[in-house]
Protein backbone atom coordinates (compact mmCIF):
# COMPACT_ATOMS: atom_id res chain seq x y z
CA UNK A 1 0.00 0.00 0.00
CA UNK A 2 1.23 3.52 -0.91
CA UNK A 3 0.01 6.27 0.66
CA UNK A 4 0.09 9.78 -0.90
CA UNK A 5 -1.03 12.68 1.72
CA UNK A 6 -2.03 16.20 0.17
CA UNK A 7 -1.56 19.71 1.78
CA UNK A 8 -3.98 22.51 1.53
CA UNK A 9 -6.23 22.64 -1.45
CA UNK A 10 -8.28 25.97 -1.10
CA UNK A 11 -10.27 25.75 -4.62
CA UNK A 12 -7.50 25.28 -6.41
CA UNK A 13 -8.90 22.30 -8.80
CA UNK A 14 -6.46 22.26 -11.45
CA UNK A 15 -3.86 22.09 -9.56
CA UNK A 16 -6.03 19.28 -7.04
CA UNK A 17 -6.94 16.83 -10.22
CA UNK A 18 -3.58 16.91 -12.10
CA UNK A 19 -1.39 15.94 -8.63
CA UNK A 20 -4.05 13.50 -7.80
CA UNK A 21 -3.22 12.10 -11.71
CA UNK A 22 0.37 12.05 -10.85
CA UNK A 23 -0.04 9.72 -7.85
CA UNK A 24 -1.97 7.77 -9.88
CA UNK A 25 0.44 6.95 -12.53
CA UNK A 26 3.61 6.95 -9.88
CA UNK A 27 1.54 3.96 -8.10
CA UNK A 28 0.85 2.55 -11.49
CA UNK A 29 -0.51 -1.13 -10.45
CA UNK A 30 0.59 -0.85 -6.83
CA UNK A 31 -2.49 -0.50 -4.08
CA UNK A 32 -3.03 3.14 -2.85
CA UNK A 33 -4.67 5.38 -0.38
CA UNK A 34 -5.37 9.30 -0.27
CA UNK A 35 -5.15 10.83 2.87
CA UNK A 36 -6.30 14.87 2.42
CA UNK A 37 -4.85 17.17 5.02
CA UNK A 38 -7.87 19.49 4.68
CA UNK A 39 -8.62 23.17 4.26
CA UNK A 40 -10.44 22.03 0.54
CA UNK A 41 -12.31 25.47 0.61
CA UNK A 42 -12.31 29.68 0.62
CA UNK A 43 -9.77 32.20 -1.21
CA UNK A 44 -9.21 29.62 -4.21
CA UNK A 45 -10.87 30.09 -7.22
CA UNK A 46 -13.40 26.81 -7.45
CA UNK A 47 -14.33 25.57 -4.11
CA UNK A 48 -17.36 23.79 -5.63
CA UNK A 49 -14.97 21.56 -7.66
CA UNK A 50 -12.85 20.51 -5.51
CA UNK A 51 -15.31 19.18 -2.99
CA UNK A 52 -17.21 17.75 -6.08
CA UNK A 53 -13.80 15.77 -7.99
CA UNK A 54 -13.16 14.21 -4.21
CA UNK A 55 -16.92 12.84 -3.22
CA UNK A 56 -16.23 11.66 -6.48
CA UNK A 57 -12.79 10.16 -5.95
CA UNK A 58 -14.07 8.70 -2.89
CA UNK A 59 -16.84 6.88 -4.42
CA UNK A 60 -14.34 5.16 -6.71
CA UNK A 61 -11.58 4.41 -3.33
CA UNK A 62 -13.87 4.28 -0.91
CA UNK A 63 -12.21 3.23 2.79
CA UNK A 64 -8.49 4.15 0.91
CA UNK A 65 -9.35 7.93 0.46
CA UNK A 66 -9.94 9.60 3.65
CA UNK A 67 -10.56 13.72 3.78
CA UNK A 68 -9.88 15.52 6.86
CA UNK A 69 -11.60 18.38 8.03
CA UNK A 70 -9.49 21.64 8.06
CA UNK A 71 -9.83 24.97 10.08
CA UNK A 72 -11.90 26.46 7.24
CA UNK A 73 -14.64 23.49 6.91
CA UNK A 74 -15.23 24.14 10.58
CA UNK A 75 -15.70 27.87 9.63
CA UNK A 76 -18.34 27.02 7.43
CA UNK A 77 -19.92 24.52 9.16
CA UNK A 78 -20.22 26.93 12.25
CA UNK A 79 -21.50 29.43 10.04
CA UNK A 80 -24.27 26.81 8.59
CA UNK A 81 -25.56 25.47 12.01
CA UNK A 82 -25.28 28.86 13.68
CA UNK A 83 -25.90 31.47 11.44
CA UNK A 84 -22.72 33.27 12.38
CA UNK A 85 -20.73 33.34 9.51
CA UNK A 86 -18.59 36.93 10.57
CA UNK A 87 -15.22 34.70 11.03
CA UNK A 88 -15.62 32.57 7.99
CA UNK A 89 -16.42 35.16 5.88
CA UNK A 90 -13.24 37.31 6.96
CA UNK A 91 -11.43 33.80 5.97
CA UNK A 92 -12.07 33.62 2.06
CA UNK A 93 -15.91 32.78 2.38
CA UNK A 94 -16.61 35.14 -0.34
CA UNK A 95 -14.65 32.76 -3.46
CA UNK A 96 -16.50 29.82 -1.47
CA UNK A 97 -19.77 31.39 -2.52
CA UNK A 98 -18.98 32.49 -5.53
CA UNK A 99 -18.16 29.24 -6.41
CA UNK A 100 -21.17 27.62 -5.71
CA UNK A 101 -22.94 30.98 -7.30
CA UNK A 102 -25.20 31.79 -4.32
CA UNK A 103 -25.22 34.53 -1.65
CA UNK A 104 -24.95 33.41 1.80
CA UNK A 105 -24.48 29.75 3.59
CA UNK A 106 -28.20 29.17 2.89
CA UNK A 107 -27.76 28.43 -0.72
CA UNK A 108 -24.95 25.91 -0.16
CA UNK A 109 -25.79 22.27 -1.61
CA UNK A 110 -27.12 19.99 1.74
CA UNK A 111 -25.15 16.97 -0.25
CA UNK A 112 -21.74 19.32 0.38
CA UNK A 113 -22.64 20.61 3.62
CA UNK A 114 -23.27 16.94 4.89
CA UNK A 115 -20.54 15.28 3.37
CA UNK A 116 -17.82 18.17 4.71
CA UNK A 117 -19.53 17.78 8.06
CA UNK A 118 -18.73 13.96 7.80
CA UNK A 119 -14.70 14.44 7.54
CA UNK A 120 -12.94 13.26 10.66
CA UNK A 121 -10.03 15.18 12.54
CA UNK A 122 -7.20 12.99 11.98
CA UNK A 123 -6.52 9.46 10.83
CA UNK A 124 -3.69 7.26 12.73
CA UNK A 125 -1.79 4.28 10.64
CA UNK A 126 0.33 3.34 12.98
CA UNK A 127 3.35 5.31 11.77
CA UNK A 128 1.80 8.07 11.00
CA UNK A 129 -0.64 10.63 12.58
CA UNK A 130 -2.56 12.49 9.94
CA UNK A 131 -4.14 15.67 11.09
CA UNK A 132 -4.68 19.31 9.54
CA UNK A 133 -3.33 21.95 12.07
CA UNK A 134 -0.91 19.93 14.28
CA UNK A 135 -1.08 18.34 18.13
CA UNK A 136 -0.84 19.45 21.85
CA UNK A 137 2.92 18.53 22.69
CA UNK A 138 1.70 18.41 25.85
CA UNK A 139 -1.39 15.75 25.57
CA UNK A 140 -1.22 12.54 24.12
CA UNK A 141 -2.23 11.64 20.49
CA UNK A 142 -5.94 10.14 22.15
CA UNK A 143 -6.70 12.73 23.71
CA UNK A 144 -6.11 16.02 21.25
CA UNK A 145 -8.88 18.58 21.10
CA UNK A 146 -10.64 19.47 18.12
CA UNK A 147 -9.59 23.30 18.25
CA UNK A 148 -6.07 22.00 18.53
CA UNK A 149 -6.32 20.01 15.68
CA UNK A 150 -7.85 22.10 13.86
CA UNK A 151 -6.17 24.94 14.27
CA UNK A 152 -2.69 25.09 16.53
CA UNK A 153 0.77 26.66 15.34
CA UNK A 154 2.71 26.98 18.96
CA UNK A 155 4.15 25.30 20.92
CA UNK A 156 3.60 22.66 18.08
CA UNK A 157 5.71 24.06 15.47
CA UNK A 158 9.02 24.61 17.37
CA UNK A 159 8.43 21.69 19.87
CA UNK A 160 11.07 18.96 18.73
CA UNK A 161 10.23 15.86 21.01
CA UNK A 162 9.42 12.75 19.90
CA UNK A 163 5.20 12.34 19.61
CA UNK A 164 5.17 8.66 18.84
CA UNK A 165 4.16 8.83 15.32
CA UNK A 166 5.31 11.06 12.53
CA UNK A 167 2.70 14.03 12.66
CA UNK A 168 1.33 14.95 8.97
CA UNK A 169 0.11 18.21 8.97
CA UNK A 170 -0.47 21.76 7.17
CA UNK A 171 -2.69 24.42 8.02
CA UNK A 172 0.77 26.71 7.93
CA UNK A 173 1.35 28.23 4.76
CA UNK A 174 5.48 27.74 3.92
CA UNK A 175 6.14 31.13 1.68
CA UNK A 176 9.13 28.40 0.22
CA UNK A 177 6.91 26.02 -1.58
CA UNK A 178 8.55 23.08 -0.28
CA UNK A 179 7.26 20.56 2.41
CA UNK A 180 9.13 21.37 5.76
CA UNK A 181 10.40 18.31 6.68
CA UNK A 182 11.51 17.89 10.42
CA UNK A 183 12.56 14.58 12.57
CA UNK A 184 8.61 14.72 14.35
CA UNK A 185 6.64 16.12 11.74
CA UNK A 186 5.75 17.23 8.42
CA UNK A 187 4.09 20.32 6.69
CA UNK A 188 2.65 19.75 3.56
CA UNK A 189 1.01 23.21 3.45
CA UNK A 190 3.21 24.45 0.32
CA UNK A 191 0.70 27.52 -0.28
CA UNK A 192 -1.12 26.62 -3.11
CA UNK A 193 -3.38 29.37 -3.04
CA UNK A 194 -0.75 31.59 -2.77
CA UNK A 195 0.87 30.50 -6.16
CA UNK A 196 2.86 27.59 -4.99
CA UNK A 197 2.16 24.05 -5.96
CA UNK A 198 0.15 21.81 -3.92
CA UNK A 199 2.56 18.19 -2.64
CA UNK A 200 1.76 15.33 -1.77
CA UNK A 201 4.19 13.10 0.16
CA UNK A 202 5.02 9.40 -0.72
CA UNK A 203 4.50 7.32 1.82
CA UNK A 204 4.79 3.55 1.94
CA UNK A 205 4.44 0.81 4.92
CA UNK A 206 7.99 0.17 6.00
CA UNK A 207 9.20 3.76 7.10
CA UNK A 208 7.61 6.58 9.05
CA UNK A 209 9.30 8.73 6.25
CA UNK A 210 8.30 9.82 3.26
CA UNK A 211 10.06 8.39 0.71
CA UNK A 212 9.78 11.52 -1.87
CA UNK A 213 7.00 14.23 -2.74
CA UNK A 214 5.17 14.88 -5.50
CA UNK A 215 4.05 18.46 -6.97
CA UNK A 216 0.88 20.33 -9.02
CA UNK A 217 3.11 21.13 -12.12
CA UNK A 218 5.60 18.78 -11.54
CA UNK A 219 6.04 14.90 -13.30
CA UNK A 220 9.28 14.24 -10.58
CA UNK A 221 9.32 12.24 -7.48
CA UNK A 222 12.21 13.46 -5.44
CA UNK A 223 13.33 15.34 -1.98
Amino acid sequence: MMTFAVGDVHGCVDKLVGLVAQCLRHAADRPSRFVFIGDYIDRGPDTRAVIEFLMALQRQKGEDLIALRGNHEAMMLKAVRTGDDALWLLNGAAQTLASYGVADWAGLPAAHVDWIASLPLCFDDGRRYFVHAGINPAVPLDRQTERDQLWIREPFLSDPRDFGRLIVHGHTPLPSGRPDQRANRLNLDTAAVFGGPLTAAVFTADRSEPIGFLASGDERLGD
